[in-house]
Formats: C-alpha cells, sequence, structure tokens
C-alpha cells in the first residue's frame, strides 16, 4: 500500500531565488512569485504546510503595468477614521514607492489566513538592483513566458 507523501518542518528543503522585475508585468511576475513563496513549484506541495521558498525582487522601481492601469487602477487605505479613506493611482505609487505595490500584489494572492502571512514574511522586495542576502547565496530565477 503506498502512503501519501506529507510535508513537514522537518523535510522541507528552502531555497533563495533572485527575481529581477526589470521589464516585467505587475500582474504575470505577482502570480508567479506567489505560487513560489506558497511551493506550488514542487512535487512536495501540501496545502497545510508551509513548503515555499525565499524570494528576492530586485528593481521594482522598473515593473510595468499594461494598459491604462498606470492611470486607472487604484489602491486604497483606510484609517479607521471617519473620512479617512486615501486612493493612489498604480502609477504614482510604483513611482513614490514600488516595493509598496509589489508587496500589495503578491500579498493579495495569498491566503488570508496565518499561513499566508507567514508565507509573506518569506517575501523581499528592493526598489534597485542591490539586496543585503548574498550570504544566503539565492539562485537567479527565470520567469516562465
Amino acid at each position: 500500500m503506498r502512503q501519501t507523501f506529507m510535508a513537514n518542518e522537518a523535510n522541507i528543503e528552502r531555497k533563495w531565488y533572485v527575481v529581477d522585475a526589470e521589464g516585467e508585468t505587475l500582474g504575470r511576475l505577482s502570480s508567479e512569485v506567489a505560487a513560489i513563496l506558497r511551493g506550488k513549484n514542487k512535487p512536495t506541495f501540501t496545502p497545510h504546510v508551509d513548503t515555499g521558498d525565499n524570494v528576492i525582487i530586485i528593481n521594482a522601481e522598473k515593473i510595468e503595468l499594461s494598459g491604462n492601469k498606470a492611470q486607472d487602477k487604484m489602491y486604497y487605505r483606510h484609517s479607521g477614521h471617519v473620512g479617512g479613506i486615501k486612493s493612489i493611482s498604480a502609477g504614482d505609487l510604483r513611482d513614490k514607492n514600488p516595493v509598496r505595490l509589489l508587496e500589495n500584489s503578491i500579498k493579495g494572492m495569498l491566503p488570508k489566513n496565518p499561513l499566508g502571512r507567514a508565507t509573506g514574511k518569506k517575501l523581499h522586495v528592493y526598489a534597485g538592483s542591490e539586496h543585503p542576502h548574498e550570504a544566503q547565496k539565492p539562485e537567479k530565477y527565470e520567469l516562465r513566458g
């Protein structure tokens, strides 16, 4: 009788990947990175266990938005006070804080539960081409398509 494999902390092997966002489209990059963070690219994927890898994204300031999203796509946040809603377009957010644009996009594709929040902590986004994670010996990851 064959048994189903169940991953746990003892048999998970985590890697570090570097993804260059220069010239990439926001949504396509985000969906692939979210799959890596969850571990869906591994044969040992187990839905209730965090089997994903760490991802470092560099050159976030050079991400591209397709169509009219730079003007039309809006991001909202609320202070919790009456009338405290603030909005910013995707193009303005990319110019002002490209790290937050990518983090919002990727974390929005992760599960909304404690497992998703733990998975989101393995994401490291940097606006420029430098990152402080050389000690982890990250591998360059080529995006599909």
